[in-house]
């Protein structure tokens, strides 16, 4: 199995990331470590690299050399992006890392960041057209993209760390210092001829920066998924965030819950700078990525294909199955193919986004038992939720973990991920007791035989048929279901 780690030299901060190739098409991360560098701090005063900071640059590498060689990485590559590149002794400082630590570090250009980026922070969103963004310490990259394929890109100095130092004197900063700094941002973005959107386009982001405002407001609306991959962080929420950041000096800004205490100094001209571009291409909400550069560098590094979006889901549930020794193929196909056919024979019109998260909880329900067999419904509710499945969107995430944890237990309170799913309690309801009838069925069928169900209406009673079931007990699942459908179920084997 091969391990790499992937090292990145940024502005503000470096990090390690450790990563597999754990299925055919699935990037896994298995460990990784962060160091504050304030490197463009430097650059910007001085046009150079001081002694000190080189100093804390090594001493981090050092430390992130080590945590790859334990985790087994067989391959360090280490990229230095905007400070390294704008630094005068920043070749001579690469060679220094090289000699000493016997570490490669290659300074990419503007374009070669954006191209990892983009095809590590949009390869696994349910995206097609649009504008992707990159914020680090030093520079933003914008990066367009149409039908998933990469288009113009574009590096600007608009770094949150640069930004905050070069505009942001004050603390708080004043109403001007803000005016001016958005001017600024307006102004690179036109000279990178970032305009208005047309329909059907979508603003996403990646880097820490927006990591923290996606952060800031998952807290402060107590969340129920816990992964930032695939949060859709409102313009109009992102607007009180900036307002309210930018009224706090640093040392109260700490406090926020969501952000990191190394950002306090940065966040707002960072911030400024993301509600600006969104401003600016008129959108009413930005879908984070949690995966950029690093993670397109360990995409070619292991010869991982984009993908289609489904290919990108089905290779990251692959992966999640595959950690748990309770989960069967067999076993999962077969009740999948009953849940499919009790959901198209109950609920025929019901919506395609319920049918699709019904099938993949009976696919994945087996892993709740390498924890515990009686609570395996809700031990599977809160992997998917704080698990980062790739691919799905938070709609997917919430539909599964609802209909799977009501599956379990008929009152388990599942309306907020219901009102992220955009479905009634009902729906939910409905489709939790499609997906334990499923469970029961295969449960009590010979294994390795395929299972055929058909229906037809009996009066107003629903019976199903199961040639190859050898029982059947009556219990709480009819009562359930009379109470959901208003007709008797009726099974015959």
């Amino acid at each position: 199995m091969k391990i790499v780690a992937v090292i990145d030299v940024g502005s503000n901060s470096g990090r390690v990331a450790i990563f597999e190739r754990d299925t055919p098409d699935h990037l896994r991360a298995l460990a990784g470590s962060r160091a504050s560098l304030r490197l463009v701090a430097d650059v910007d005063r001085r046009g150079e690299l001081s002694e000190s900071t080189m100093g804390r640059v090594m001493e981090a590498l050092r430390d992130f050399k080590a945590l790859a060689k334990g985790a087994g990485a067989t391959r360090i590559v280490a990229v230095a992006t905007a400070a390294m590149r704008d630094a005068s002794n920043g070749s001579l400082f690469a060679e220094r890392l090289r000699r000493e630590l016997g570490i490669t570090i290659e300074i990419i250009s503007g374009a070669e960041e954006a191209r990892y980026g983009f095809a590590g922070a949009v390869r696994g969103l349910d995206v097609s057209s649009g504008l992707l963004f990159d914020v680090g310490g030093g520079s933003m990259q914008v990066t367009r993209f149409d039908r998933r394929r990469r288009g113009r890109a574009a590096s600007l100095p608009l770094g949150a760390l640069r930004l905050s130092e070069q505009f942001l004197e004050s603390d708080p900063p004043t109403r001007s210092q803000l005016r001016r700094l958005r001017e600024h941002v307006r102004q690179q973005l036109a000279s990178a001829d970032v305009r208005r959107f047309t329909r059907g386009n979508c603003l996403v982001g990646t880097g820490g920066t927006l990591r923290n405002l996606a952060k800031i407001d998952h807290a402060a609306q107590q969340y129920p998924i816990g992964t930032l991959h695939g949060y859709d962080l409102p313009l109009d929420r992102l607007r009180n965030t900036v307002d309210l950041l930018a009224s706090l000096k640093e040392k109260r800004r700490d406090n926020l819950p969501g952000l990191s205490a190394e950002r306090a100094d940065s966040i707002v001209g960072g911030a400024v700078a993301i509600q600006t571009v969104a401003e600016v291409v008129g959108a009413a909400s930005i879908v984070v990525s949690s995966q950029g550069v690093r993670d397109g560098l360990a995409l070619q590094l292991l010869d991982i294909p984009a993908g289609s979006l489904e290919t990108v889901r089905t290779a990251s549930l692959s992966s999640l199955v595959a950690r748990f020794t309770g989960w069967r193929h067999e076993t999962a196909r077969r009740r999948e193919g009953v849940a499919t056919a009790l959901y198209g024979a109950i609920e025929p019109r019901g919506p395609s986004t319920v049918a699709a998260a019904v099938r993949r909880a009976a696919g994945v329900l087996d892993i709740g038992r390498a924890l515990d067999v009686t609570n395996r419904y809700a031990h599977v509710a809160d992997i998917v939720l704080t698990t980062e499945l790739i691919g799905f969107t938070h709609v997917d995430l919430a539909l599964l973990a609802a209909i799977v944890r009501r599956a379990g237990d008929r009152h388990a309170d599942v309306e907020s991920l219901a009102a992220i799913g955009g479905v009634g309690p009902d729906v939910v309801e409905r489709a939790a007791i499609v997906l334990a009838l499923s469970d029961e069925i295969e449960a009590r069928c010979p294994p390795s035989r395929p299972i055929t169900v058909r229906s037809r209406v009996v009066g107003r009673d629903l019976m199903l048929s199961i040639p190859v079931l050898p029982s059947w007990l009556e219990g709480d699942l009819e009562k359930r279901f009379a109470r959901a459908f208003g007709r008797a179920l009726i099974v015959r084997h």
